[in-house]
């Protein structure tokens, strides 16, 4: 097949330099976005006086052809075609003849597949967004339901101070809000149209940049023509933006993954996103969270991978750019998957309050209470520290919490304790008394959802 830019040269390559060079296996799925731009672009030669009406309204209308075509089935990529721009414009010039040749006037590759690359990033963060946004609705639906539930908060994994599984899972709700507020930004520097700056230094052709813009949707151009082919920031950010998100997933999975195992059975994931084994009867393996936490480095290597593509190229395009595609489209479908999978996941957990609550108590975590107790009363802290740990040592050695020694005991370490001291140390008591701004007594939970809410409405 000859090619379109035959004529420096034969334009015959190597079948297996053409196999290495095509991109069209991977850059197809932008076909939406190219033949949009390539409609806005027709549509601003005419405005401009480029190209005639007539010859426009026959572009658009073959153009609006091809794309119907292919999604309903009846046109199918020929593989042989270099990139998706090709495909599309021999396609074009097969239907339509020559006024088909017309389209590339006053616009290169080198600006074709940027624009389209922002058009389908753009699309792709909007789609992220939108599943985020579903993964923190569930976060706050089950920390509602389970707003004054008792569980042993860690430091260390070592079980620390008592807090409310709600106030836990509000905590990944903060993270994500923070990751849309990372994929609103970028969304914005992606928002860019590099429409126009051609080959790398513009055009002699009187077109007009901020028309075809805002036609596409976009709310700026670029304003330098070399860095307008160049650019790759908007993919480095938002798949960066993707990693920090999947840091943030699988954080939250190697919770799930500890939780739901016999030694905490805090949680029980549900049938639908855990496995068997092919030996082992008894089991229910936590494959979707684990999944989760090792696509994690995939997103990692990914975002990786381009750093070291572009960390040495000179200006403007070079062909090395074309391996951005497969790194940034892997990125956006291996994050859409996981937060597939996570927020069903999260809706229809079983969560086993009686085991946290258990778990709480036998973890000493009010020992500070006892602390804080005979400090309220006079005793200087360090010495309400060292009555506190010589108490927990005694109820290890007997087998006992600390809610269940009796008051004669307490009375052996120091007079100070009384019978209010009991409900000093009840594990709900300990958690709402943490009143700070944040923290994770009832009312400060209700307040955090309260905020998660609104940030969710606007």
């Amino acid at each position: 097949m000859a090619k379109m830019w035959a004529g420096r040269t034969a334009g015959e390559t190597d079948r297996i330099a053409d196999d290495f060079n095509s991109s069209i296996r991977f850059d197809s799925r932008m076909y939406r976005q190219d033949i949009l731009g390539s409609i806005a672009h027709a549509a601003m030669l005419a405005r401009q006086g480029i190209i005639s009406c007539s010859e426009a309204d026959a572009l658009v209308a073959g153009l609006q052809g091809i794309l119907s075509d292919i999604e309903d089935g009846k046109l199918s990529f020929d593989m042989s075609c270099e990139d998706i721009h090709m495909f599309v414009e021999q396609e074009l010039t097969a239907r339509i003849g020559d006024t088909g040749k017309r389209l590339h006037t006053a616009r290169s590759r080198n600006d074709q597949v940027a624009l389209d690359l922002r058009m389908y990033l753009r699309d792709e963060n909007d789609e992220i967004v939108s599943l985020v946004r579903e993964l923190v609705a569930a976060l706050v639906a089950r920390a509602e339901e389970h707003r004054a539930t008792i569980m042993p908060g860690y430091t260390h994994l070592q079980r620390a101070q008592p807090i409310m599984f709600g106030h836990h899972l509000m905590a990944y709700a903060m993270m994500l809000l923070r990751d849309l507020d990372r994929l609103s930004d970028c969304r914005a520097r992606t928002n860019c149209s590099p429409i126009g700056c051609c080959a790398l230094a513009g055009t002699t052709y009187d077109t007009d940049r901020r028309g075809e813009a805002a036609d596409l949707g976009f709310s700026d151009i670029c304003r330098n023509s070399l860095d307008g082919v160049s650019d790759r920031d908007f993919c480095l950010e938002l798949m960066s933006a993707l990693s920090i998100l999947m840091m943030h997933l699988s954080r939250f999975s190697e919770e799930l993954i500890l939780w739901s195992s016999w030694e905490f059975k805090f949680v029980e994931l549900p049938d639908a996103y855990t496995t068997g084994s092919s030996i082992m009867p008894q089991k229910k393996n936590p494959d979707m969270a684990e999944l989760i936490r090792g696509k994690t480095g995939r997103v990692y290597g990914d975002l990786m991978a381009l750093l070291t593509t572009l960390k040495g190229l000179p200006l403007a395009y070079n062909k090395d750019m074309q391996e951005d595609k497969e790194s940034v489209f892997d990125a956006v479908d291996t994050v859409k998957m996981c937060l597939s999978v996570m927020a069903p996941m999260i809706a229809g957990m079983t969560v086993c309050a009686d085991r946290m609550k258990a778990a709480a108590q036998g973890g000493f975590i009010n020992a500070t209470d006892v602390a804080d107790y005979l400090v309220k009363r006079g005793m200087p802290f360090r010495s309400a520290y060292k009555i506190s740990g010589e108490l927990v040592a005694r109820c290890i050695a007997e087998g006992r919490v600390l809610e269940e020694l009796p008051l004669s005991v307490y009375r052996m370490y120091s007079e100070l304790f009384d019978e209010d001291l009991y409900a000093e140390i009840d594990l709900l008591t300990c958690a709402e008394k943490r009143i700070s701004e944040g923290g994770t007594s009832v009312a400060s939970i209700d307040a955090q959802i309260a905020y998660v809410k609104e940030m969710l409405s606007k």
